[in-house]
């Protein structure tokens, strides 16, 4: 599968929070923290919990309180996809 993008996470959050589409958080939006951008921990943790089961992963509990901003949270869900990726990898 590919790498988790920011584009993946805003469009996951726009689901969540029901942001409108013509909102452009990509340019700014990266390194600012969630709760700026006006996300509240409920929106989060169902975007964490959508993020799991589409790409068949577990994020850490403490996912949510590291991961501040969007930017953090795509490397987080990167993480856990390259820590399952290599015996996958070696199989093939």
């Amino acid at each position: 599968m590919s790498a988790f993008t920011l584009e993946d996470l805003f469009t996951i959050m726009r689901e969540c929070a029901g942001e409108e589409e013509s909102v452009d958080l990509a340019d700014t939006a990266a390194l600012q923290e969630f709760a700026e951008l006006g996300y509240d921990s409920l929106a989060l943790m169902e975007a964490l919990s959508r993020v799991e089961r589409a790409y068949d992963i577990e994020l850490p509990e403490e996912t949510l309180g590291e991961a501040l901003t969007p930017a953090a949270f795509v490397d987080a869900v990167n993480a856990a996809l390259a820590a399952r990726t290599p015996a996958v990898e070696a199989a093939g």
